[in-house]
């Protein structure tokens, strides 16, 4: 494959980030494609920071530079934000609508910002799809598949240089014999559910 695609991953420790960008390596590695994946900060604890990338094609190392990602898959809102710098007015920015609340904001020390300015603060940078994967992912059976929902509405992007088969089949490979049915399911809605921001109000839920 001669083309590179460069694709950021991000979200808070315990959200299954890592997980998902070893997925997406093993499924480029499946589908015989060249790739490169990295986690560039890693989680000191659960609900830090964690941000990982995934190259694939034509490419000779892990990084990519400032405003060359072709996809941003983020797992918290303000997330994907902090991370904007990767993107460019073409770049495909896939997050789920419910903000993680941290404990300073719990207690009354900081504020988060109100999600309809976060998405148009992103939106002002990239292309901005949304979908409630928390939600998708409970209904599927267990919220900890989250991050599969979210790969499955990377999968829906057009973004990957292979069919979303590839990647389903290794997740399948890749998650235990009794929760392979909850990941399907998890998979398969978060392919239904991609599609362009449209701006409403979001309740927050803690």
């Amino acid at each position: 494959m001669d083309r590179k695609i460069s694709i950021v991953l991000a979200g808070l420790g315990g959200q299954g980030v890592i997980t998902a960008t070893n997925i997406l390596g093993k499924a480029a590695v499946n589908a015989n494609i060249n790739v490169y994946a990295s986690e560039i900060h890693g989680m000191a604890q659960r609900g830090c920071s964690v941000i990982c990338t995934v190259r694939m094609g034509n490419v000779s190392g892990p990084l990519l530079a400032t405003g060359t990602a072709d996809a941003m898959l983020c797992t918290e809102p303000i997330e994907a934000l902090r991370y904007i710098q990767y993107a460019n007015k073409k770049t495909k920015i896939i997050t789920d609508v419910t903000p993680v609340i941290p404990f300073t904001v719990s207690i009354g020390l900081q504020e988060y910002p109100d999600i309809e300015y976060v998405f148009e603060e992103i939106r002002s940078y990239a292309k901005l799809y949304t979908l409630d994967a928390l939600k998708i992912s409970k209904n599927a059976g267990a919220p900890i598949s989250k991050n599969i929902v979210m790969l499955g509405a990377l999968a829906a992007s057009g973004v990957l240089p292979f069919p979303s088969n590839v990647l389903l089949e290794t997740i399948l490979d890749t998650v235990p014999q009794k929760y392979k049915e909850i990941n399907k399911k998890a998979f398969e809605e978060g392919l239904k559910a991609f599609q362009p921001y449209k701006p409403i109000k979001i309740k927050r839920r803690k």
